[in-house]
């Protein structure tokens, strides 16, 4: 059997068809089909309609999706953002938006994490969720600020609470903005992109 080598190793049987099925696509990125479909909407990643109305997406278009926001990608230039969150899907979410608009992105799982590659290289901003198991985001803005002074990293929180004192709690302790969960992830893509520019 013959097999072309693809982006990060996979290796696709010659006979694999050259165009996916939106469920296909989906499934060769490792994210949801709603995640792909506004991709295409926004003229992230290219699609094929058939006379139907359904998306079809080539391989190559895929590959190359996947080298410009992969951990490998091309846009490691660009200012960069640490997100924590204990949401893996969210994260990946976030960063492959983001590293499609330049920035570089780091993320962290858990706050003890977030602080590890804080010590690494401070980045230029952090999209940081309240809610986390262990130390939770209030405590971790702390030694944000301990460690680097308040201020001197921007944050922006997210949390599932969505009330006014979560909001004014953050502003009081030093947090630069403030979304509440459940929302639109590009809401808080787009905020990010508002307190730090790609360009």
């Amino acid at each position: 059997m013959i097999f072309r080598e693809g982006m990060g190793g996979r290796r696709a049987p010659a006979s694999e068809p050259d165009w996916l099925t939106l469920g296909q696509a989906a499934k060769y990125l490792g994210v949801a089909q709603s995640t792909i479909r506004k991709w295409s909407d926004l003229g992230r990643l290219p699609a094929f309609y058939t006379p139907g109305g359904h998306r079809r997406y080539k391989r190559a278009d895929l590959d190359a999706f996947l080298e410009r926001s992969g951990p490998g990608g091309k846009t490691k230039q660009g200012p960069v953002v640490l997100i924590v969150d204990d949401d893996a899907g969210l994260r990946a979410f976030v960063r492959a938006s983001l590293e499609f608009e330049g920035y570089s992105v780091r993320e962290a799982g858990s706050a003890e994490e977030g602080l590890a590659v804080l010590d690494e290289e401070p980045p230029d901003l952090i999209l940081l969720d309240v809610m986390m198991p262990k130390v939770d985001g209030w405590e971790m803005l702390r030694r944000v600020q301990e460690r680097h002074g308040v201020g001197s990293i921007p944050v922006l929180m997210f949390s599932g609470k969505v009330d006014d004192r979560s909001a004014n709690e953050a502003t009081a302790r030093g947090a630069q903005g403030f979304i509440g969960k459940p929302f639109d992830p590009q809401q808080l893509i787009e905020s990010a992109k508002q307190m730090l520019p790609a360009s």
